[in-house]
C-alpha cells in the first residue's frame, strides 16, 4: 500500500471503531436551533459547545434584514468584488464593521480563514518576516506558510520570546506580527499592551484575529482594543463573522490604504465570489443589536464567571479568563471521547479536541457558555460535568 492510501485507510479505520463503539461525536446532523438548545436524533439536548457567544442565531431581527437582501439582491452576485460583484449592501456592510470596530475601512471576504490566508500572504513575502504565537489559528498558520515569509513561532503568550525574535530580524527587512486576541482552543487573552510596545519598538506590523473576542471583549464586545483601553493600536484588525456575529464570511480591517491593497493585491477577495448579500445584511443588523443591547454582553460574562467558579469548585482545574472557552483537559483521546460520550446521554452536546487540532497528550472538552443560556442552564451543564469528570478523569482508559 502506497503511504497516500495507507494514512487515509489507517484514519477511516479509527474512524470507524469509535463509530462502532459509539463515541463518535463528530458531524451529527442537527436538525433544530433554538437559542441554547439544539435538536439531534430526535433529541433535543442542551448545547454547551456554540460560537454564537450573545446568543443571536435566530434573532428574528437579523433573520428579517437576510430575507430582506434575499428577496431584493438574490442568492449571490454576479461574481468576485472587483469585477461585477460588488453592490452596494457590501459597501454598507464594510463600512459599518469599520465603525463599530474603529478603523478607517474594510474589506470582506467569503469566510474567516479566507480573510486570514489572504491578507497574511499578501503582506508579506520571501523578504519579510513574520512572527506568530504556537498556538496561533491554522488559517494564520497556513497564510504565514503561503507567504514564503520566513516563519517564526514562538512559545505561548510569551512576550519576551516576542521581542527576542524581532530583536534578531535585520534592518530594512518587512516585520509582522500576527497574533489571536483570543485562542480558539483555550480561550485565554493575547497580553496586548505588552505586545504593543514591543511591535512600536521594533516597527513591526501588528495583526490581531479577533474572531473569539469580538463581541465577547469591551463594554459593546468591540474587542481586545476596549477590553485594554487602547483604541487604535492594532494596525491589522480580522475576524469571522460567523460566532458572537451569526453570518459567515470574515474581514479585514485598518487604514484605507491597507484595505485598497487587500483589494487589489489579496488573492481571495480579488479571485474568490463575493459574500452573498443575505449573510452580509446578517452582519449589519447583528451589530446594530449588539450596540443597541450591550446587555447580552454584561449576561454572558455573568455566566463566564458562574460557569468557571461552579467548575473550580467540582475539583476541574480551569483559569480564571474573561472569554466564553472553557477547556476542560483531560489528556488523552479516549478520556475525552468518553467524557463527551456522558455528557451526551445525559443531555448536553458538547465536543472533544484531540490532536492535531490541540498539542499531543493535552486532549479536552471544549465548553462553552452563551448568553443565551438561562443560569440554571449554565448550573447544568455544570453539574453534569462534573460528575462525568469525576468518572473519567482518574479512570484508567479502554485499550
Amino acid at each position: 500500500m502506497d503511504p497516500i492510501s495507507r494514512r487515509i485507510s489507517e484514519f477511516a479505520a479509527r474512524v470507524a471503531s469509535l463509530q462502532v463503539r459509539g463515541v463518535y461525536p463528530y458531524l451529527q446532523p442537527v436538525a433544530a436551533i433554538d437559542g441554547a438548545h439544539v435538536t439531534i436524533g430526535g433529541r433535543r439536548m442542551l448545547l454547551a459547545s456554540s460560537y454564537s457567544y450573545l446568543g443571536l442565531l435566530g434573532d428574528p431581527r437579523i433573520t428579517a434584514a437576510a430575507q430582506a437582501a434575499l428577496a431584493r439582491y438574490g442568492t449571490g452576485t454576479h461574481g468576485v468584488r472587483l469585477l461585477a460583484g460588488n453592490t452596494d449592501l457590501h459597501d454598507r456592510v464594510e463600512e459599518r464593521i469599520a465603525r463599530f470596530v474603529g478603523a478607517e475601512a474594510c474589506a470582506l471576504y467569503s469566510s474567516g480563514y479566507l480573510a486570514n490566508f489572504a491578507a497574511i500572504s499578501a503582506l508579506v513575502g520571501r523578504n519579510d518576516v513574520v512572527v506568530c504565537d504556537k498556538l496561533n489559528h491554522a488559517s494564520i498558520v497556513d497564510g504565514c506558510l503561503l507567504s514564503g515569509a520566513r516563519f517564526v513561532r514562538v512559545p505561548h503568550n510569551d512576550i519576551a520570546a516576542f521581542d527576542r525574535a524581532l530583536a534578531r530580524v535585520p534592518e530594512g527587512t518587512g516585520r509582522l506580527v500576527v497574533v489571536d486576541a483570543v485562542f480558539s482552543m483555550d480561550g485565554d487573552v493575547i497580553d496586548l499592551p505588552a505586545l504593543v510596545e514591543i511591535c512600536r519598538r521594533h516597527r513591526a506590523w501588528l495583526m490581531v484575529d479577533e474572531s473569539h473576542s469580538l463581541g465577547v471583549l469591551g463594554p459593546r464586545g468591540e474587542g481586545i482594543e476596549a477590553h485594554f483601553h487602547l483604541p487604535g493600536v492594532i494596525d491589522i484588525k480580522m475576524s469571522s463573522v460567523s460566532k458572537s456575529i451569526p453570518s459567515a464570511g470574515g474581514y479585514i480591517a485598518g487604514s484605507r490604504d491597507l484595505v485598497t491593497f487587500l483589494k487589489h493585491a489579496s488573492r481571495a477577495f480579488v479571485f474568490s465570489a463575493a459574500l452573498p448579500p443575505a449573510s452580509a445584511a446578517a452582519v449589519m443588523a447583528a451589530l446594530d443589536v449588539m450596540e443597541a443591547e450591550p446587555q447580552r454582553v454584561a449576561r454572558l460574562r455573568a455566566h463566564i464567571r458562574r460557569l468557571r467558579s461552579a467548575l473550580r469548585a467540582g475539583g476541574i482545574a480551569v483559569r480564571d479568563d474573561p472569554t466564553p472557552i472553557i477547556p476542560v483537559i483531560v489528556g488523552d483521546d479516549e478520556r475525552a471521547w468518553r467524557l463527551a460520550h456522558l455528557l451526551d446521554e445525559q443531555g448536553i452536546f458538547v465536543l472533544p479536541i484531540v490532536p492535531p487540532a490541540v498539542p499531543p497528550s493535552t486532549s479536552r472538552l471544549r465548553v462553552t457558555v452563551t448568553a443565551a443560556h438561562s443560569e440554571e442552564e449554565v448550573d447544568a451543564i455544570a453539574a453534569a460535568l462534573v460528575a462525568a469528570w469525576q468518572q473519567v478523569a482518574l479512570a484508567p482508559t479502554e485499550g
